[in-house]
């Protein structure tokens, strides 16, 4: 395979270097470094915004610095990781603003009139991962992974990124070994490009 242009967006709220989901970009960024393809990291827990709280804030044109930079990130790459712990069942709320404030009208979508809006992100794919204390059976029988589903479809199709392929990883506080595990799974997606 071809090295690709990959971004690793890691969406951990909390910037302690001990959070799973940070180990988890990481193996990720080195197994796609050893492959030999281009990585650019965004780490939310890193940026500065605002969150978007109008229809003026939504379609004006300020853009915080930190934004613009990941929107660059973004059209430069050919595929997306999504990393996110789950909390409360959804997203952590940084996520949602975060997501809000990049994938804003003329970047990620067009509108037009009496039609559907065109995709703008075309051409790009995504691997979502998704971290939990509970087990990630429970999380898809019994809460339907319904903040999976809502990222895939709601928004990460909605602005033409496909295929978006994911993965749940229960009991992070659990097993050290299974924790091994999941890390050398991160590290062949990133010498695989996906």
């Amino acid at each position: 395979m071809s090295p690709r242009r990959l971004a690793i967006i890691d969406d951990h709220p909390d910037p302690d270097p001990g959070r799973f989901v940070h180990a988890l970009a990481e193996s990720y960024a080195k197994g796609a470094a050893a492959a030999g393809h281009e990585v650019r990291r965004i780490k939310i827990a890193e940026l500065e915004f605002p969150l978007i709280g109008s229809r003026h804030d939504w379609e004006g044109d300020y853009l915080p610095t930190d934004i613009r930079h990941a929107q660059e990130a973004i059209a430069w790459a050919e595929h997306l990781l999504i990393l996110y712990p789950l909390w409360l069942g959804d997203v952590p709320a940084l996520l949602k603003g975060f997501l809000e404030q990049v994938m804003r009208p003329g970047f990620a979508f067009v509108e037009r009139e009496g039609r559907l809006p065109d995709k703008k992100l075309k051409e790009r794919s995504a691997q979502v991962v998704v971290t939990m204390g509970m087990p990630a059976l429970f999380y898809r029988a019994f809460y339907g992974a319904h903040s999976l589903k809502s990222l895939e479809r709601n928004i990460l199709k909605f602005v033409g990124i496909s295929p978006v392929k994911h993965l749940l990883i229960g009991n992070v506080e659990g097993d050290a070994k299974a924790r091994e595990g999941w890390l050398e799974e991160l590290f062949g997606l990133g010498e695989g490009g996906i």
